[in-house]
């Protein structure tokens, strides 16, 4: 019962980061785009998330994490669409900025100038936990992993029917082929703007949740978010393999759940000894990075073996 309970607490957050994850898959994957712009664009809907749910409007707090993501792509769009600036600075001029602007906004409460605010239970989850007259912590759990879990099955319906509309077809043809689509009098920077722009909504509302599942918000809370994004969206693809919009989106949630499952496990069985907790991050950058040399060290491979075979 102790091990489910463990297992079963670090479900919600796995669920969470899917739409992290779904963000990044969405900005790679579809788009083609190298958006840097994540950990900025996660750490603004926290914010924004929780100032929001101190006036007493939780939900809305996620509506308002979703607008400070948007807002961020949006940006991130314009400067490389309209300004012509690389994708990659981009996202890390967008990135830099936020994290001035995000600690301007921990000031705006009544404690003045801090780096972290308390949520003081004016969370979805524990609005949901009141309604139903929940206390224990079990149950604290299903609750946060049941909401979580509505949550995001309605996002993965909308960006499944907004990929298949008119708008959504043109985005994705942007990122397989812009020359094509800038032939066919579509405008390939609004379509960008756009892609972006949804994809950091996803992630606004990603660190939104993430902030009321934890109680508080963090200025270091967006750390480390991309290169986790990253592993879920590979570990995704390793399962259900690249293929369209619909299934792309899905693996890039399920690979978030395992992912945070496997970092639970080694956690919870010391794996790497005491320091099991310091060296996920370490551990994620490992997986990404040998996930991404698979395809380079297989074409290595096979160049080897036809010179082998010529001689």
């Amino acid at each position: 019962m102790i091990e489910l309970q463990y297992y079963l607490s670090n479900l919600p957050d796995g669920l969470i980061y899917g739409l992290l994850a779904m963000g990044i898959y969405i900005s790679l994957r579809i788009l083609d785009i190298p958006d840097l712009t994540t950990e900025g664009s996660f750490g603004f809907g926290a914010v924004v998330s929780v100032l929001v749910s101190l006036q007493g409007h939780p939900v809305l707090a996620l509506l308002a994490g979703i607008l400070a993501g948007a807002l961020a792509g949006v940006i991130t769009g314009c400067l490389q669409t309209k300004l012509k600036v690389h994708p990659v600075l981009a996202g890390i001029i967008t990135m830099s900025g936020l994290y001035s602007i995000n600690l301007v906004c921990y000031s705006l409460t009544e404690k003045g100038a801090t780096t972290n605010l308390s949520y003081d239970k004016n969370t979805v989850f524990e609005k949901v936990k009141e309604l139903l007259g929940i206390r224990g912590q079990y149950e604290t759990s299903v609750v946060k992993a049941v909401v979580s879990l509505g949550i995001v099955i309605l996002v993965l319906c909308i960006i499944v029917w907004f990929f298949r509309t008119h708008i959504g077809l043109c985005v994705r043809a942007t990122g397989d082929n812009p020359d094509m689509v800038s032939a066919s009098s579509i405008n390939v920077d609004r379509t960008k703007i756009i892609g972006l722009m949804i994809a950091n909504a996803l992630i606004g509302l990603a660190g939104a949740m993430a902030s009321q599942s934890l109680g508080y918000s963090d200025i270091n809370t967006a750390n480390g978010t991309l290169i986790y994004g990253l592993a879920a969206v590979i570990i995704g693809e390793a399962i259900l393999g690249k293929r369209g919009p619909a299934i792309g989106v899905l693996s890039a949630v399920l690979g978030s759940v395992l992912y945070k499952l496997i970092v639970a496990f080694v956690i919870r069985q010391n794996l790497f000894g005491e320091k099991s907790a310091n060296l996920m991050k370490f551990t994620c950058a490992l997986i990404v990075a040998i996930t991404l040399a698979i395809p380079a060290i297989k074409q290595k491979a096979a160049e080897s073996k036809q010179r082998k075979a010529v001689r």
